[in-house]
């Protein structure tokens, strides 16, 4: 099968070309510049340019498409910026790759489509998260990905069973790098961020490891035909990046969410991926408490003491 990743140099992007190339895939990486350190085939395209990216998926023909190039942090660039070019990219690059006669398109969404952190409140129906959840996007990311959800879902009604998609939320990322302590996407450490709650609370302390939503796009792929047409998955670590039970954390930074949270004991993170699990089989082999080689520090203690 070949397969185009488009945005295959970023931190999710390295992840995938290398999980799907293990998977049997012939992989070619489209995005702005071609990268160091892809053993794969590179395009460099603008993939806001529809006749260029369009040119491409006709000259390459795959048979699948990853969609995850995208201005990928909220508030980086001005949201006008945001909202264009990501709904530009998603829109444009589903659209060629139909053109193109490609039967299988994933797309990256996030979970930020849920709204949380709006800085007027927010509190959900229930915890854990999970994709019956009500979407309710604050800023130009969290839309952008919302329409880019509701585009795959306009061009799945447009083309029938005939072409197979799927949109996945995936958590907080963590290259396999940044267990070793280089800077998350948010600039800081992994073990900064579970030393200081407030650090991963924005997030609602979900994460998983690029390598686990690697394996979820190349089971995804291989599975598209066998599941509902146009779904959307959350894709994220069994546990919660934290020291402390949500059930604890959660009412710190979630103002009115005690009784919400309140089933958030142990390990239990904030997000289900319980639809991955029962669609696809797939689960997340990787956790903090086993990637980081010393997860107890005196402040661990400390805060264990006096939550």
């Amino acid at each position: 099968m070949t397969t185009i990743v488009t945005g295959g140099s970023g931190r999710l992007g390295r992840s995938v070309i290398s999980g799907l190339a293990d998977a049997g895939h012939d992989v070619v990486s489209l995005d702005r510049a071609a990268a160091s350190g892809l053993d794969v085939d590179q395009v460099a395209v603008d993939l806001t340019d529809p006749a260029a990216t369009a040119a491409v998926f006709e000259r390459l023909r795959p048979d699948a498409v990853v969609h995850l190039a995208a201005i990928a942090v909220p508030f980086s660039a001005p949201e006008r910026t945001i909202l264009s070019t990501n709904t530009a990219l998603a829109f444009g690059v589903m659209e060629a790759a139909i053109a193109a006669g490609v039967e299988r398109i994933a797309v990256a969404s996030s979970p930020t489509v849920l709204g949380y952190g709006a800085p007027n409140g927010w509190l959900p129906p229930a915890f854990p998260l999970d994709e019956r959840t009500p979407l309710r996007p604050w800023h130009a990311y969290g839309v952008s990905k919302l329409v880019a959800e509701e585009s795959m879902r306009m061009l799945a009604r447009t083309t029938g069973d005939s072409v197979r998609f799927a949109a996945f939320r995936p958590c907080f990322v963590i290259a396999p790098e940044e267990w070793e302590g280089a800077p998350t996407q948010q600039g800081h450490t992994v073990r900064e961020r579970l030393d200081d709650p407030a650090l991963s609370a924005p997030a609602l302390f979900n994460y998983v490891d690029a390598r686990d939503a690697s394996r979820f796009v190349a089971l995804l792929l291989e599975r598209l035909g066998d599941i509902p047409n146009a779904e959307s998955f959350f894709v994220g670590a069994d546990d919660a990046l934290a020291r402390l039970p949500l059930a604890d954390l959660l009412p710190r930074f979630v103002p009115g969410s005690d009784e919400l949270a309140a089933g958030l004991t142990g390990t239990s993170p904030a997000f289900s991926s319980a639809k991955a699990r029962e669609l696809l089989g797939w689960q997340p082999q990787y956790s903090w408490r086993s990637e980081l080689a010393d997860t107890t520090t005196p402040t661990d203690t400390l805060s264990r003491s006096h939550p």
